[in-house]
């Protein structure tokens, strides 16, 4: 299990199509449990594991920044036009190097961590994070067997454990319950 350190910086990325309350939550959570200074929403143009995104990145960037207006300690960045990238390594080498950034605690859920190992460079993600895997439904069971818990043997992730949160943004734009456009 790894250690927390005091003031660390926390990245939760994604296209955030929609951006939404479960967002903002587990934010405040890591933010409460890992003792974060500071959360960093990296909004990207693109999943490279999805089709187009439903939102335009204008209205998925203003979203977000609705959600977190009270919320000193969550800032909005996008990045894939300083990187010229929008994988998860490239930003977070540049905020390591560029923005000095250390201590860096890139919040996933579960179902993430079951399939990080296909993300590109995923061990270089590893070293230069520490991992903090929020519970997803169907997904923590498959955790135990995960090709990346295997490989750090559950040192630098932080497992989370939370009630489960009932909103997606696969959810959210499956039903009608989009945000106003």
């Amino acid at each position: 299990m790894a250690k927390y350190k005091k003031n660390g910086i926390g990245i939760l990325g994604g296209s955030f199509d929609p951006a939404h309350k479960g967002h903002l939550l587990i934010s405040k959570i890591a933010i409460k449990k890992v003792k974060l200074k500071k959360i960093y929403w990296i909004v990207t143009k693109k999943n490279p594991f999805k089709k187009k995104p439903t939102f335009s990145l204008k209205e998925r960037i203003n979203l977000a920044k609705k959600l977190i207006k009270n919320s000193k300690n969550i800032k909005i960045l996008y990045l894939d036009e300083i990187v010229k990238s929008s994988r998860s390594v490239d930003i977070l080498k540049f905020i390591v190097k560029k923005m000095k950034l250390k201590s860096l605690y890139l919040i996933i859920g579960s179902d993430i961590l079951v399939s990080l190992h296909k993300w590109k460079s995923w061990k270089k993600i590893v070293k230069l994070t520490k991992l903090v895997v929020f519970s997803r439904k169907g997904y923590d069971k498959k955790v135990k067997e995960s090709i990346v818990l295997k490989y750090l043997k559950k040192n630098n992730i932080i497992f989370i454990k939370n009630k489960p949160i009932q909103i997606s943004s696969t959810i959210l734009r499956k039903g009608k319950n989009l945000p106003n456009k």
